[in-house]
Order: structure tokens, then C-alpha cells, then sequence
């Protein structure tokens, strides 16, 4: 059967967190998978992917198949839930690839609620910067509203064109210069590990062969660069060689931990387990990390846009009155 399946964005991290929790709770408790999503409850911005993953299911198509042809999966959530549907039963996925999500939301409601008293501050500061010239009568209406909007637009630009960036690293296959980026560099060459390994565990957990794996765990490496350099394990494990010596030979893989981590679940036999315990140790330090960016970054924006309202209110023309020149 021929399915086909429409463009989606992907459900932002807190609601796919919502949706497989559910579903690992809908699944445990016995309940088929076409009934589990007659039941499934979450906000109306993910009805359109529920109603369409519902209609795929209809058709007969498993969970794995349906959550991806509707968009509501990624690729590699679809993989994940396949392998384990096929080894028994995708609750134990769901409650993983839930676990993740929730982490992730939460690094993320943490970055964005520490840096919105700095926004409002910005927007405060270009909306009295100004005022004294407009009170004294040397700036009109249209060059006030010009002053506040273009700081703005000026900001919105610099940030599409750094997004666009980086979108064009992530499909390049040349040099990154995202990693030598001073203070940030180490912690996303640090991220985008984190997300290799810990969609690589996931895989081999699922029963995935290592081989097979490895591909699609390049996939979640947002680096081009990295992406080349994680590309030759594949070739070195092809070639007999150990999965941990195969680390070692990468060059954008410094931390001898993962390497240890990697040996003594190859030689115990519990390589998921052990990558796993290695992405969790990761995930905390990462997590630390934005913290406290989130508890400095708002400190150093408040300074600095109080030294500039300040400047402002200094070096303008002043709310007082003048003395005329000629007197």
C-alpha cells in the first residue's frame, strides 16, 4: 500500500514530549494503536498531524509508518518506534524519546525565560533614547518611530542571516567556524556529540545493527564538518575495527570518556547502556552551562542597556529648557 504523505513541520519540543508520553501510556495499557489515537489528547496546534496520522492508521498503517507519512515523526523517531515495534512493544521508545523531549523543552523554556527581561529592557531602552530629542522638538514623530523600529529590524536581520548560516553549515561538507567560536565553540561541538551518541544508543538499544545505525545517527550531527569527521567510523567498523578504537581515530572526538565509556560496553556487552550513560553525563554539563549563560547573559544585557540609556539621556538635548545662543 502506497502511502502519501503531506509537508509538516515538526511538533515543537514540548508537545512531542506530550505526545509520547501518552502514547507510552496508551500502549502499556493495552490499548491498540487506532483507538490510542482516538484518545490521544493535546493542544490544537498538533490536530492537523493527529487527524492525519489518524486517517494513515485507518489505512493500516502501523505507528511507525503513520507517525512519519503525517509529519508528527522524524525520520529517526520512525526508525526508533519500528525497531522496537518489532522486537515486542514501543512503550519502552515512547517513554525514551519522551524523556528526551521533556529535557530538551526545558533547557529551552529556561533560555527563553531568562533572556525576556533583557528584551523588554532593549525595547524600553530604544523607546527612551530618544525622548528627550522628541520632547525638545529636534526629532520629529516619524524620526522617533524610525529610531525605535530600525535598532529592531537591524537585530531580526542579524539573526535571519546567522539562521541562514547555519543552515547552509549543516549541508556543507567544508570547514565549520561555528566551532571556533570563542566561549560557544566547545559547548556545540559538545551538543552536537551529545545528539550523535544518544540517537546512536537509542538505535542500538532498539535493536538496530551498528552499521545500519550509524548513517542515520550522522543525521542528527547539525555540523557539516563533524558530519565528515564522524563518517569515517562507519568506514573503520566496516573494516573490522573496534567501535571504541574507531573513536579514538575521529578528530572532532577529544573526550576520552566517551572512548572509555564505548570500550567497556563493547567488552561487557552493554554498548547502549554505556553510550547512554555518557549522553546523560552530558546532558547535565550542557545543561549547566546554558544555565548559567541564562543567569549571566541577562546581567550583562542589563548593563549594558542601562550605560546606553544612560549615555542617551547625557550627551541628548535634554527635557529642560535651553537658553537661546544669541544671549
Amino acid at each position: 500500500m502506497t502511502f502519501n504523505s503531506p509537508t509538516a513541520k515538526p511538533l515543537p519540543l514540548r508537545l512531542r514530549a506530550d505526545l509520547f508520553i501518552q502514547l507510552a501510556q496508551l500502549e502499556e495499557s493495552g490499548l491498540p494503536f487506532d483507538r490510542a489515537l482516538a484518545i490521544l489528547d493535546l493542544p490544537p496546534q498538533a490536530k492537523p498531524l493527529l487527524e492525519s496520522m489518524r486517517r494513515f492508521a485507518a489505512k493500516g498503517a502501523d505507528p511507525s509508518t503513520a507517525g512519519e507519512k503525517s509529519g508528527a515523526f522524524t525520520k529517526l523517531e520512525a526508525r526508533l518506534i519500528r525497531a522496537a515495534s518489532n522486537a515486542g512493544s514501543p512503550a519502552r521508545m515512547y517513554r525514551r524519546l519522551a524523556d528526551l523531549y521533556t529535557t530538551r523543552a526545558m533547557q529551552a523554556a529556561s533560555m527563553r525565560s531568562g533572556m525576556t527581561l533583557p528584551a523588554i529592557m532593549l525595547v524600553l531602552a530604544l523607546l527612551i533614547q530618544p525622548l528627550p530629542k522628541l520632547i525638545g522638538g529636534s526629532l520629529g514623530g516619524p524620526g522617533y518611530l524610525w529610531g525605535v523600529v530600525s535598532p529592531l529590524l537591524l537585530i531580526g536581520g542579524a539573526f535571519v542571516v546567522v539562521r541562514w548560516f547555519v543552515a547552509g553549515d549543516s549541508r556543507s561538507s567544508g570547514k565549520s567556524p561555528w566551532q571556533h567560536v570563542p566561549l560557544f565553540g566547545p559547548i556545540f561541538v559538545r551538543s552536537n556529540l551529545r545528539d550523535f551518541f544518544e540517537s546512536l544508543a537509542l538505535m542500538l538499544e532498539a535493536g538496530i545493527s551498528m552499521l545500519d545505525a550509524l548513517p542515520a545517527a550522522l543525521e542528527t550531527c547539525a555540523d557539516g564538518e563533524m558530519r565528515r569527521d564522524l563518517a569515517g567510523i562507519r568506514r573503520r567498523v566496516e573494516k573490522g575495527e573496534p567501535f571504541a578504537e574507531a573513536l579514538r581515530g575521529t578528530a572532532c572526538i577529544k573526550d576520552t570518556r566517551v572512548v572509555e565509556f564505548a570500550q567497556t560496553g563493547e567488552a561487557s556487552g552493554s554498548l547502549p547502556e554505556m553510550l547512554l550513560r555518557h549522553v546523560q553525563m552530558e546532558t547535565s554539563e550542557i545543561e549547566h552551562f546554558w544555565q548559567q549563560v541564562a543567569a549571566w547573559v541577562p546581567r550583562v544585557c542589563y548593563t549594558l542597556v542601562a550605560l546606553w540609556i544612560a549615555y542617551g539621556l547625557l550627551t541628548g538635548s535634554g527635557v529642560g529648557p535651553k537658553v537661546p545662543e544669541n544671549l
